[in-house]
């Protein structure tokens, strides 16, 4: 063995010794747990982080919701195994059902996830769980596990520790924590309701409503060509199945609280009544086959039946048989130069066939160009509109020359038909929100699934949002949740 070896060999006992040192008492527990990371530090990866998931998201703009959920948050919170932490409870701008945690306090809730709730109880759950992450301190748990199996590594590891820390902890965010550890923040959300004399078994209701969006978004998604976009903390099996989650949550008792327990559904109603529902304006609102972006002040048609893919710096379309592709992006203009002048010098691509565009009465420019694309190098269909001072391209691809020939036609009438927003698109422009509304008489999901916004599955998702999935219907006189 080289004295070199001998050294790093060495180190790393010294290491793995001083990391297996490393415990400390865990605040749910009481028992020691392997940690790498003081409460300091801990604290201190949620305060740099919290402004990056800001940043990537955007706060829902809503000050009342927001004070709201802070409220609710915060009385969970106190009542917790860590109440010495400041916890901060925000409500992000996406449609995405999700919630999470950084460590420290820092707990993120979406406003796509507030329309499937149904209760303050099942939104306190929802911000128990989470609370429990952070109390438990499942983050840094799991950190500490994946760098004590790492102790081999150690002289490379002090060199990418803090890049390592943030993945570690950010796969966690996406993907759970495991199912003992996500078992434990149920446990743990289901405790803190009972201490706050909020229905424990609102934890049982929130996860089955999630279940079931989580299963539809499954078979949505599935049929969609994509991935689907689902929270961390559900589980495998239904909850009415689960009998090791039926079994924490019965273990929290309210203590000896008098009367019912808080559920609080009409109060929460009224919270969310006019919550944003699907795409922001912000972004640009997809609506049947069309996109509008209030802001830009643009409306365009894609080809019906396309998979619409919504990105705040580019709209993607892709075919219903997945062989073809088009994507928009806009680009701020900042010199006069025609459109084909703009295509060589600030897009650098030289095109073939290029030929200004028919059927339009903006500035244009068309033509195809051999490009990289997710099909590979392929022949693409660029076209560039002008609107306002901005610059609208347009790409087009196929996965092979036959499938190109036939929705090169398709590429070209959909960056044609942009368009600058008519008075009744500025209206779908701003989007879709939650309403409330009085069930009548003859009233039903279908029946109310064609006076809806929704553009697809409209039926379906109102039972999501109501707690009648799949095949429940509304009570004559019950107030319910609409999108409109």
């Amino acid at each position: 063995m080289t004295p070199l070896k001998r050294l790093i060999n060495r180190f790393a006992l010294f290491a793995l010794a001083a990391w297996l040192g490393a415990c400390a008492i865990n605040p749910v527990s009481g028992t020691p747990n392997l940690v790498m990371m003081t409460e300091e530090q801990e604290i201190a990866l949620g305060r740099t982080n919290d402004p990056k998931v800001r940043a990537q998201y955007g706060v829902y703009d809503d000050a009342k919701l927001q004070a709201y959920v802070q409220q609710v948050g915060e009385r969970v919170a106190a009542n917790s195994h860590r109440p010495q932490l400041v916890y901060r409870f925000t409500v992000l701008d996406t449609p995405d059902v999700n919630a999470f945690a950084l460590p420290g306090g820092y707990i993120y809730i979406t406003r796509g996830i507030l329309a499937y709730l149904n209760s303050e109880a099942e939104l306190a759950a929802v911000l128990g769980h989470e609370v429990g992450h952070v109390t438990a301190r499942h983050s840094v748990r799991q950190y500490s596990a994946a760098m004590a199996g790492q102790v081999a590594a150690v002289v490379l590891l002090r060199t990418q520790a803090a890049q390592d820390l943030f993945n570690v902890i950010g796969n966690a965010l996406l993907s759970g924590y495991g199912r003992d550890h996500e078992l434990e923040a149920d446990r743990l959300g289901a405790e803190y309701l009972a201490r706050n004399a909020y229905d424990p078994n609102a934890m049982i209701r929130v996860i089955g409503v999630l279940k079931n969006q989580e299963e539809f978004e499954k078979e949505r998604a599935k049929a969609e060509n994509r991935e689907p976009r689902i929270y961390h903390g559900v589980f495998a099996s239904h909850p009415s199945a689960d009998q090791r989650l039926q079994e924490v949550v019965a273990q929290a008792k309210p203590p000896g609280a008098a009367g019912a327990p808080r559920v609080g559904h009409d109060d929460y109603l009224k919270q969310i009544d006019g919550l944003r529902y699907g795409d922001s304006p912000k972004v640009g609102v997809r609506y049947k086959s069309g996109f509008y972006h209030r802001d830009m002040n643009f409306a365009v048609q894609f080809p019906e039946g396309w998979r619409l893919e919504n990105a705040p710096d580019s709209v993607t379309a892709v075919s219903p048989a997945g062989d073809a592709a088009m994507q928009l992006l806009g680009e701020d203009l900042n010199k006069r130069v025609a459109p084909e002048e703009f295509i060589k010098s600030r897009l650098k691509v030289s095109l073939k066939s290029g030929a200004t565009m028919s059927g339009t009465e903006l500035p244009s420019y068309t033509g195809i160009a051999r490009l990289t694309t997710p099909f590979g190098q392929r022949d693409t269909r660029v076209s560039v509109i002008y609107l306002e001072n901005r610059a609208f391209l347009f790409l087009g691809a196929a996965k092979t020359d036959a499938a190109f020939a036939q929705n090169d036609r398709r590429f070209l009438t959909t960056a044609r038909n942009l368009h600058a927003l008519k008075p009744d698109e500025k209206r779908i422009a701003e989007g879709l929100r939650v309403r409330l509304l009085k069930v009548g008489t003859e009233d039903t999901f279908a029946k109310l699934a064609t006076r809806s916004a929704i553009s697809n599955y409209p039926e379906p998702v109102l039972r999501l949002i109501n707690a009648k999935y799949p095949a429940g219907e509304p009570a004559a006189g019950e107030v319910i949740k609409t999108i409109q």
